[in-house]
Order: C-alpha cells, then structure tokens, then sequence
C-alpha cells in the first residue's frame, strides 16, 4: 500500500510538471508540434528503458487484451492537447483542480458501474460526503 501511495505521488508531481511544461512548450511552437515531440520523445525514453532493462521483448502479451485497452497512447494526444489548452486558458492551479475533480468523479462512476473490469463500489453516504467536500474544497481553492 504505501508503494502504491508513493507512486501516486510521484506521478501526481510528475503531471503537474509536465502540465507546465507542455503548456510553455505549447505556446511556443504551438500545440500539435509540441504535442508530437512529448509523445515522440516519451517514446524514444520508453524504448530506451524497455531494451536496457526488459529481458522479455516479446510482444505477443498484447493480443491477449481486450483491442480497446491498446488506445491508451492515442487517449494520450488527446490529454496532452486538453491538458496544455485548460493550463494556458487557465493557469496551472485551476486546470489541475478541474482536471483531479474530474478524474475522481469520472473514476467514481466507472467503479460505480464495473466498468473495464473495475471492482464495483457502493455509493454510501461516505463516498457522498467525500465527493461533495472535495468539490467544495475546490471551489474555496478559487476564491480569490
């Protein structure tokens, strides 16, 4: 539990950063240039770090998911152009704040529903409360 505690703290910084630079880079060389060049030199990191680690460079294991599974990369493009666009139109807390609502509530329903295979949750009055006192506390982050 606490590996997977402190991975999700480090991908936490690692979004918030990158969610900053991309939108910088973004403005400057503009959003599908940019866009290209994190994915392609994500790529070429990911590629490094799978021939210098993996002994197994098999890749049938991925005829044995489900094809949808395999649009990760092109969901992507699509976070990388969102996520630049929503921290240039809105600076960097408040499109974060937007986007960690979301995901928490678009990950609720999925559990919710068993959705991809997700264990399915109970809405209980917890959760309800939970949820609600995230969403307030967001929107007193943006009280100026």
């Amino acid at each position: 539990m606490l590996q997977g505690f402190l991975f999700s703290v480090l991908a936490g910084l690692f979004i918030a950063l990158q969610s900053i630079f991309n939108a910088r880079l973004g403005e400057a060389a503009g959003l599908w240039p940019s866009n290209a060049f994190v994915h392609g030199s994500g790529f070429l990191l990911a590629l490094f770090i799978l021939l210098t680690v993996s002994s197994d460079l098999s890749l049938t294991s991925f005829t044995a998911v489900k094809p949808h599974y395999l649009l990760g990369g092109a969901l992507g493009v699509g976070i990388i152009f969102s996520v630049m666009q929503g921290v240039s139109l809105l600076g960097a807390s408040f499109a974060i704040a937007v986007i960690i609502v979301t995901q928490v509530l678009v990950t609720f329903v999925i559990n919710y529903f068993g959705i991809f295979g997700e264990p399915v949750i109970e809405i209980t009055l917890t959760r309800i409360v939970g949820l609600v006192m995230m969403i307030a506390g967001f929107l007193l982050y943006q009280l100026h």
